[in-house]
C-alpha cells in the first residue's frame, strides 16, 4: 500500500520564491528583532532586498564563485536570513552549523564541505573559528555580524554590505538578478550535516526544489492569510525545520519575528502576537506543566474550576474528533470553561495563534490533545533533514491525533516488509555529499528513502511507532549518535558498561555498570566499607565518583551541551544475551534496556524542567 499526497508542485528555485515575495509584498515589518522590554526593530521588505543585494555582491567581490560554499554560525536572527539569501541569489550553497557545537565539532563540516567563508554572529563564535582556523586550509574569510570587528574575524557584515554598495549600479544589480533567476531546480542550495549512528557526520545535500516543493505543498495544506500573518521563529535556522518555515513566511509575505533564544519565548509570544509558529515538543510540554501548576498552586475553588474545564473540554474535542458538532449543555459548558481557564492560557500565547505545528520529535497525544481541547491546535508534522523536511503533517481538514498527518503533495510513503518507513518524491535529498556508499544504503533503485523509523498507515495517515535507527531524538529535536559517546565513557577505568537514554525525553542520562574490581578498590582506599554490591552503589560518595569520571570522559570527548548526559544510575549487573539486553554479538539492545530500567530512567526525570 502506498499512500500518495496531491500531485507534486511545479519544479521552482528558492530564488525565484525570494523575488516573487519581493515584488509581492511591501511589509514594513518584513523581518522583526527584539531590542529590548517590548521593543522591536523592523526591516521592510525594500531593504531586505537591497541588504540582500549589496551582501550578494560584496560576496563576489571577495572573489566567491558560484558552486562555493559558504557556513554560517549563528542564532536566530535576521542577518542569518540576509546572509542564507545572499548565498542562495549568490548561486552559493550554504552550510549551516549548530552555534551550540564546540570548536572541535565545527572542523569537519567547513573541511567537508570545504566552505570558503564563515559568517559568525558574535565573538563567542569568532573565537571558535580562530582556534580551528589552521585546521581549515579552504576558510579563507570570516564574516561577523557584530557591529564592530572582533577578534578572530576578517570584515563585519555592514563592511561587506558596503562592499556590494560600491558597485551596485542599475547595471550591476539586473545582472544579479538574472543570474538568480537562472538557477536550476536540481541545482544545490545548501549542505547541512546530520550525524549517523557512528562516524562522523554526513553532509545533507538539498536542492532548490527540494526545499521549494515542500514549502509549496505545507502551504497548500496550512490555511493561513497572505500578508496578513505574523510568524515567531525561534528553532535554529540551522535545522531544516525552521529553515523551510522561514521560507514559508517569506513566501507567505509574513511578519517574522526572531527570537535568538529559547528561554525568551514566552516573552516574545506576548510582545509579538504571532498568528503562527512551529516548535519542538518541548515548548508544549513546559506551556502545558506550567498550566497544571498554575491550576495546583491556587486555592481549591480554582483548582476545582481547572480539573471541570479540562474535563468538560475533553469531552468537547472527544466529539469533535469525531467528526461531531457539540450541542446542548456540552456546548455551554465549553464556552464557560474557555471563558474561565482557556482564555488565560491563550492569552500566554498573545491571544492571536492559528495554529502551531510540531515537529522534530514525537509530541504526547495527551498534551496535544489538552490544546486541542483549550482552541489552541497543534498540527504534528514528521520528516527529516533528508526529506526537506516534511514528509506528513495534520492539517485542519484532515486531523488526527496521534498520527503526523496524510502525506504532503507530491510525496509518497509506503511501509516496508520489516516496517519501516518510506518516502520517495521531490522532497528526498540528492544524496550526501562525498558519500555515494551512503547515499545507496539510504536511497534505493526504486527512489525509495530509508527513514530508519518504524510506522503503519491507517487511512493514508501516518503513525510513527517506533525507530529503526539507533540515534536519541531528545524532545527539543537535538540528534544524538549515542555508540560513540558509549565507547568513550568504556575507555574509562571505573567503567565496564555504558548506555545512553534519551530518546523523545528532555535530556540525555546514561546507566553505568561500574568496572566494580577498579571501584572497589578505590573505595577501600577511602575507607568505604560494604557487605553488598548494590550497597555499595547507593553510598552518595560512590554515585558522586561514578559522575566525576563520567564527567571527565564527556570533557575529554568534547561533546556539545545537548550530547551531555544530566544525570548518571549506577546497575549492580551487567547486560546480557540471555535476558535480551544484548545481541549475540554483543550490541545494545536500547529499547529493551529502556523497557526493563523504566522504573529507574523515569526517577532520573522527576522534578527537572
Amino acid at each position: 500500500m502506498i499512500a500518495k499526497g496531491g500531485p507534486r508542485p511545479a519544479p521552482g528555485t528558492l530564488n525565484r520564491l525570494f523575488f516573487d515575495a519581493m515584488a509581492a509584498y511591501d511589509r514594513p515589518d518584513a523581518m522583526n528583532y527584539r531590542v529590548g522590554p517590548g521593543q522591536w526593530q523592523s526591516i521592510s521588505h525594500r531593504e531586505t532586498e537591497r541588504r540582500v543585494r549589496h551582501l550578494s555582491l560584496g560576496l563576489s567581490e571577495l572573489g566567491l564563485r558560484p558552486g562555493d560554499r559558504a557556513a554560517l554560525i549563528s542564532e536566530n536572527r535576521p542577518e542569518w536570513a540576509l546572509a542564507d539569501w545572499a548565498c542562495l541569489t549568490g548561486r552559493l550553497a550554504d552550510v549551516p552549523i549548530y552555534p551550540s557545537l564546540p570548536a572541535e565539532q565545527v572542523v569537519h563540516p567547513l573541511n567537508d564541505s570545504g566552505a570558503v567563508v564563515v559568517f559568525v554572529s558574535n565573538d563567542a563564535h569568532a573565537a571558535k573559528i580562530a582556534a580551528i582556523r589552521a585546521q581549515c586550509p579552504a576558510l579563507r574569510h570570516v564574516i561577523t555580524f557584530t557591529s564592530d570587528l572582533v577578534p578572530g574575524a576578517d570584515l563585519t557584515l555592514a563592511e561587506v554590505e558596503a562592499r556590494g554598495a560600491a558597485v551596485d549600479t542599475p547595471e550591476r544589480a539586473a545582472r544579479w538578478k538574472a543570474d538568480a533567476l537562472a538557477v536550476q531546480p536540481n541545482d544545490l542550495a545548501t549542505l547541512i550535516y546530520t550525524s549517523g549512528t557512528t562516524g562522523l557526520p554526513k553532509g545533507v545535500m538539498l536542492s532548490h526544489d527540494n526545499i521549494f516543493s515542500n514549502v509549496q505543498a505545507s502551504m497548500q495544506v496550512i490555511p493561513l492569510d497572505r500578508g496578513r500573518e505574523v510568524a515567531l521563529s525561534f528553532l535554529p535556522l540551522c535545522h531544516i525545520f525552521e529553515r523551510m518555515g522561514d521560507y514559508m513566511y517569506w513566501a507567505m509575505g509574513a511578519g517574522i519575528h526572531y527570537v535568538d533564544s529559547f528561554d525568551t519565548v514566552p516573552i516574545a509570544l506576548q510582545e509579538a502576537r504571532p498568528t503562527f509558529a512551529m516548535s519542538v515538543p518541548r515548548l508544549y510540554e513546559k506551556m502545558y506543566a506550567r498550566a497544571f501548576e498554575n491550576a495546583l498552586a491556587s486555592g481549591a475553588f480554582k483548582k476545582r474550576i481547572f480539573f471541570w474545564a479540562r474535563a468538560v473540554a475533553d469531552a468537547w474535542a472527544d466529539a469533535k474528533l469525531e467528526g461531531k458538532e457539540p450541542t446542548g449543555p456540552l456546548a455551554w459548558q465549553y464556552a464557560l470553561a474557555q471563558k474561565l481557564v482557556f482564555s488565560k492560557i491563550k492569552v500566554r500565547t498573545g491571544g492571536r495563534m492559528k495554529y502551531f505545528v510540531s515537529g522534530g520529535a514525537p509530541l504526547s497525544p495527551e498534551i496535544n490533545k489538552f490544546f486541542y481541547a483549550a482552541g489552541l491546535t497543534i498540527l504534528e508534522g514528521y520528516g527529516l533533514t533528508e526529506t526537506s523536511p516534511v514528509i506528513g503533517v495534520n492539517c485542519p481538514s484532515a486531523f488526527r491525533i496521534g498520527t503526523i498527518g496524510k502525506p504532503i503533495a507530491g510525496v509518497e510513503v509506503q511501509i516496508a516488509g520489516d516496517g519501516e518507513v518510506l518516502t520517495r518524491g521531490p522532497h528526498v535529498m540528492q544524496g550526501y555529499w562525498n558519500r555515494p556508499d551512503a547515499t545507496a544504503e539510504a536511497i534505493d533503485a526504486d527512489g525509495w528513502f530509508h527513514t530508519g523509523d518504524i510506522g503503519v498507515l491507517e487511512d493514508d495517515f501516518l503513525r510513527i511507532t517506533d525507530r529503526k535507527k539507533d540515534i536519541i531524538v531528545t524532545a527539543g529535536g537535538k540528534n544524538i549518535a549515542p555508540q560513540p559517546i558509549e565507547n568513550g565513557f568504556k575507555t574509562n577505568k571505573y567503567v565496564s558498561q555504558a548506555v545512553m537514554i534519551g530518546d523523545k525525553r528532555k535530556f540525555p542520562v546514561v546507566l553505568v555498570v561500574p568496572e566494580f574490581a577498579a571501584l572497589e578498590r578505590w573505595a577501600a582506599l577511602h575507607n568505604i566499607y560494604w557487605t553488598e554490591r548494590a550497597q555499595l552503589l547507593q553510598m552518595p560518595t560512590i554515585q558522586q565518583k561514578m559522575e566525576k569520571e563520567i564527567a571527565e570522559e564527556c570533557e575529554k570527548m568534547k561533546l556539545a551541551t545537548f550530547e551531555t548526559p544530566k544525570k548518571v544510575a549506577l546497575l549492580e549487573n551487567d547486560f546480557t544475551v540471555d535476558r535480551g539486553e544484548l545481541t549475540p554479538t554483543l550490541k545494545v539492545k536500547r529499547r529493551v534496556i529502556d523497557k526493563t530500567y523504566a522504573a529507574l530512567i523515569d526517577s532520573l526525570y522527576e522534578g527537572v524542567e
